[in-house]
């Protein structure tokens, strides 16, 4: 058994202060001290670039970072200095500011194929509104979300589908139903059954696989034939695959999509963007019924706006998604070649696109398994790797990934004996992390 001991004895206090005060000692479900091992997750007190200190003095490298919006680093200049100018300006009018068609403008230069954006604040209010307009626009009521990617909204058209699922009308979930990623005969099968019910199909253009050769092309067209909606969810790809999206480098276009998270840098920030044909029907220049899209008291605050165009120049100017991709995949050869050498090449697997990998960790059996995972990420904690996944920013530089395969390697070789063992009980210093999504508290 490894007798090696790893405290965080400020961390674990300041825990059980947030638990005490906030439902789930967090305000993010993936941030919870359940996805870590026990009494080892801990509370950040500042970062900078591509790494954070806790409150207990310790530094860790940072992989998905804000998960996943923070793509440029930490406390990033550029972005902080746009920030600080709208600051002393004001940040919320009574009327729209220049900054909100300057924004617009800047992002509709960035993802070409949408003609007209509204800004909000998060991702669940975009993909609702997203849904919401194709509701209006079809007259239909059912929504076909792809059941192989995780998360679309904290509203109740998806929520109701997970198996954190109370408090939601089984009449509201009974409007959503599921198409596998990759499938067209079976999209277009679901497409059948609900013949005119369908309002729209919302997908991750891509995920942990590329998409299958003319698969999203092929997704255009059935929506064309059976007149939904197409909606890409482009709150991971959006920037990471490249500045305009996956449907900037895919060349399918959707009828409508959404992007968040790395527009911001961390700043709250996100878009709903789409045809005008679409978009228009929540403005005031149609004579159709009136759609609700998007009204946020703070959705065009200026500071976060600025910080969105202040990311949007620097991907472009700085090759930011390039640099990405190359980061993840020295990262993901390092990482590779560190399973292998310890035995371990069939249970730890990298998996995803080189600027949004993710680990896999897998039993004796072949299987995932969390008390594996536990096992894994306790060891990359104490080796001062904080890592819920692989995903880079453009922050990390070569040394970091050089020293994060070496805490990966010593993270294989306490993975080998536990699986020589059969057993990863006694390397895990407590109960198993645990899937965000289960029914049970």
């Amino acid at each position: 058994m490894d007798t090696e001991e790893f405290f965080l004895p400020r961390s674990r206090a300041a825990n059980e202060r947030l638990h005490a005060l906030v439902p789930g000692g967090a305000h993010t479900y993936a941030k919870g001290d359940d996805q870590y091992p026990e009494n080892l997750a801990p509370v950040i007190s500042h970062g900078r670039g591509a790494h954070v200190w806790d409150v207990d003095g310790n530094r860790y490298i940072e992989y998905g970072s804000g998960l996943r919006s923070v793509s440029l680093g930490h406390a990033h200049p550029r972005v902080n200095e746009a920030v600080r100018r709208e600051l002393d300006r004001g940040t919320n009018f009574v009327r729209p500011s220049m900054m909100e068609l300057e924004a617009a403008e800047r992002f509709l230069a960035t993802v070409p194929t949408a003609e007209m954006v509204k800004f909000t604040k998060n991702g669940s209010d975009a993909t609702t509104a997203a849904v919401r307009l194709a509701r209006a626009v079809t007259g239909r009521s059912r929504v076909a979300i792809c059941g192989d990617h995780p998360f679309f909204s904290v509203d109740d058209w998806f929520i109701g589908t997970t198996p954190m699922s109370a408090g939601i009308p089984t009449a509201t979930t009974e409007l959503t139903v599921a198409f596998p990623y990759g499938d067209l005969t079976a999209t277009e099968e679901l497409l059948t059954r609900y013949q005119d019910e369908i309002a729209c199909l919302i997908l991750e253009p891509a995920g942990h696989a590329e998409p299958p050769p003319g698969y999203l092309a092929g997704l255009r067209e059935l929506a064309d034939r059976h007149g939904c909606v197409l909606i890409f969810d482009e709150m991971i790809t959006g920037f990471r695959w490249s500045e305009a999206g996956a449907q900037g480098l895919y060349g399918v276009v959707p009828d409508l999509s959404t992007f968040g998270k790395a527009l911001g840098n961390g700043f709250a920030v996100s878009a709903l963007a789409g045809r005008r044909e679409l978009m228009e029907r929540g403005g005031l220049r149609h004579s159709g019924d009136r759609v609700f899209l998007l009204s946020t008291t703070h959705g065009a605050e200026t500071h976060s706006l600025a910080a969105a165009m202040a990311v949007q120049a620097t991907y472009a100017e700085e090759g930011t998604t390039a640099r990405l991709h190359a980061l993840g995949e020295r990262l993901a050869a390092g990482v590779r070649e560190a399973a292998a050498g310890m035995g371990v090449a069939d249970h730890v697997l990298v998996r995803g696109r080189a600027s949004n990998l993710v680990f896999a960790t897998l039993d004796e059996n072949g299987r995932p398994s969390q008390p594996y995972r536990t096992l894994f990420l306790r060891r990359l904690l104490a080796g001062g790797v904080l890592a819920p996944s692989f995903v880079v920013s453009s922050a990390l530089d070569d040394a970091d990934i050089d020293q994060t395969v070496d805490v990966v390697a010593q993270a294989c070789a306490v993975y080998r004996k536990a699986l020589d063992a059969a057993d990863p009980t006694p390397w895990l210093g407590g109960r198993p992390v645990k899937p965000v999504f289960r029914r049970l508290a």
